[in-house]
């Protein structure tokens, strides 16, 4: 749907208002078979009429599902849209709005006189075609429907919020023929005209990121034809291989780069392999689409080369594409990377017992943290993403606290106690989380924090100071920040480097290389 030409977007409208239309003249003037199915909501009424249970339940999804509550919902998801996506946020308010409006002024042209089998209780005596009800949620649900397409990554989540707003579409229609409120013709037509709403909008107004670049003046090589682009792809992570390369490539030439060279990464070969074929090869931008261990690895082969990396984040997490405030809208993401600038960020040298020397650009961490990563259930995870991560959280919340040591610029070991301890080169977590809000990219330092909720209810205390990002340390939240950390503890812990577990160990070893990394952020 997101892919269809304003042409074809345009057809579909048309064709849906045409078929409201029709739909409206075939019940006014009694044509059948819509004259028949009309008659159903007698019948359906009566159930409702024997039964006070049921009788107040039609009512209650009645008066929770009315104009204001589409309105109200609107206003909400708009909202978290505006601040990254301004175009996706006004589409989904000014559609539902002007979609209630319009059907308001139609509902007076077309006057059709309410069921005469409707329940006596709060009795509609406006005129019925189209349902106001079935027309203001199917059009929420659609315009949803269309934020869901453009953002949610995994088919299997998707398919679940398509499934619940059809339900939720069916619920109210079969409300307002219960109810006796409308006729089942009025009902379809709501939702008809709805559809036909939610792809006029997008014809006119599309909710697409614009190409961030559009406002600024062309960097000094854009004016080179010869610039090559190199991409490293996690097949895994895109739905179709052929219709992420179709994209790029698309894209790529548009922006002013030679047609890309691909590729993609293997079980046994995450990306460092890909990455150096695509320094070999003399390219001036290397694009990674995968998780961030695909990214780490792809830009730890990069590091210090000169090399740009853009990133298209296609995991769970996409820490680090959260933090470079790259959209995770991959059409917005290539976009970035093609007419972006670049941006020299820090990276983390690690070492440590039983663990070659490697780094890490996100965070690593030792204990509660990445006991988290260990127990994710893969299966989960392709199912439902990042909460996967939360369920993981919770059954590991009472993490046996460890003993450790922690040395920060080479200064003298302390002695402390914790769940886990984080050190970030990035402040944000999901959601916004700020677990180390002082953290930067480019400062040349990492940031370390130490939790240690003695019980299962101290996690509430420590929740509230993360989120309102209290600068008191005491042991129940600590914070340190220095150009180099070491960290022992007194026995094997679980261990973690931007996501992805690795040997248990007792140490780590960690020092900020700065500016070591080229990335592509928004201008």
């Amino acid at each position: 749907m997101l892919d269809l030409s304003r042409r074809a977007l345009l057809i579909w409208a048309a064709s849906l208002f045409a078929l409201c239309a029709l739909i409206g003249i075939a019940a006014i003037n009694g044509w059948p078979p819509v004259s028949t199915i009309d008659l159903i909501g007698r019948d359906a009424s009566t159930v409702t009429a024997e039964n006070d249970w049921v009788r107040t339940f039609w009512r209650v999804v009645e008066v929770g599902t009315d104009w204001y509550a589409v309105v109200g919902v609107a206003l909400l998801v708009a909202a978290g849209l505006f601040g990254r996506y301004p175009r996706a946020a006004v589409y989904v308010l000014v559609v539902v709005v002007i979609t209630l409006i319009v059907r308001f002024g139609l509902v007076l042209f077309v006057d059709r006189k309410r069921p005469t089998w409707q329940t006596v209780d709060w009795l509609h005596e406006s005129p019925s075609y189209p349902s106001g009800h079935a027309t203001g949620i199917a059009v929420l649900a659609g315009v949803i429907a269309v934020v869901v397409t453009m953002f949610v990554r995994r088919r299997g989540i998707r398919r679940l919020a398509y499934t619940g707003l059809t339900l939720l579409v069916l619920l109210v229609a079969a409300d307002r023929v219960f109810l006796g409120r409308h006729f089942p013709s009025d009902v379809v037509g709501g939702i008809v005209f709805a559809a036909g709403a939610v792809f006029l909008g997008m014809a006119i107004y599309t909710p697409l990121p614009a190409s961030h670049s559009i406002r600024h003046r062309p960097l000094v090589d854009s004016v080179r034809g010869d610039r090559r682009i190199a991409v490293v792809l996690n097949p895994i992570k895109v739905e179709s291989v052929e219709q992420f390369k179709a994209m790029v490539t698309t894209m790529a030439t548009e922006a002013g780069w030679k047609a890309p060279t691909w590729h993609l990464t293997t079980v046994d070969d995450p990306g460092t392999g890909m990455a150096r074929a695509a320094q070999e090869e003399g390219a001036d931008l290397v694009l990674v689409c995968g998780g961030d261990g695909t990214v780490r690895e792809v830009c730890s082969a990069l590091a210090g080369t000169g090399i740009a990396v853009g990133i298209v984040p296609g995991g769970t997490g996409n820490l680090l594409a959260r933090n470079l405030s790259i959209p995770l809208y991959i059409r917005a993401a290539i976009d970035v990377a093609l007419t972006g600038q670049d941006r020299a960020i820090d990276l983390v040298e690690v070492s440590g017992d039983n663990l070659e020397d490697t780094n890490f650009l996100v965070m690593a961490g030792m204990g509660f943290d990445a006991a988290i990563m260990s127990g994710v259930n893969e299966d989960i995870k392709k199912r439902i993403g990042w909460m996967a991560y939360v369920l993981s959280a919770l059954k590991s919340l009472m993490f046996p606290s460890m003993r450790l040591e922690i040395s920060v610029d080479d200064s003298e070991f302390t002695k402390h106690r914790a769940r886990t301890v984080v050190v970030g080169n990035v402040g944000y977590l999901q959601a916004n989380m700020p677990l180390l809000p002082e953290a930067s990219l480019d400062d040349g330092l990492v940031d370390v924090v130490l939790l240690y909720p003695q019980r299962f209810w101290s996690w509430l205390p420590l929740a509230f100071r993360v989120l309102s990002k209290q600068p008191r340390t005491d042991d129940l939240l600590n914070r340190m920040t220095g150009r180099s950390v070491v960290i022992r503890t007194n026995h094997d812990q679980p261990r973690q480097l931007d996501g992805d577990t690795i040997s248990e160990g007792r140490e780590l070893r960690m020092e900020c290389v700065p500016g070591r990394l080229l990335v592509r952020v928004p201008r």
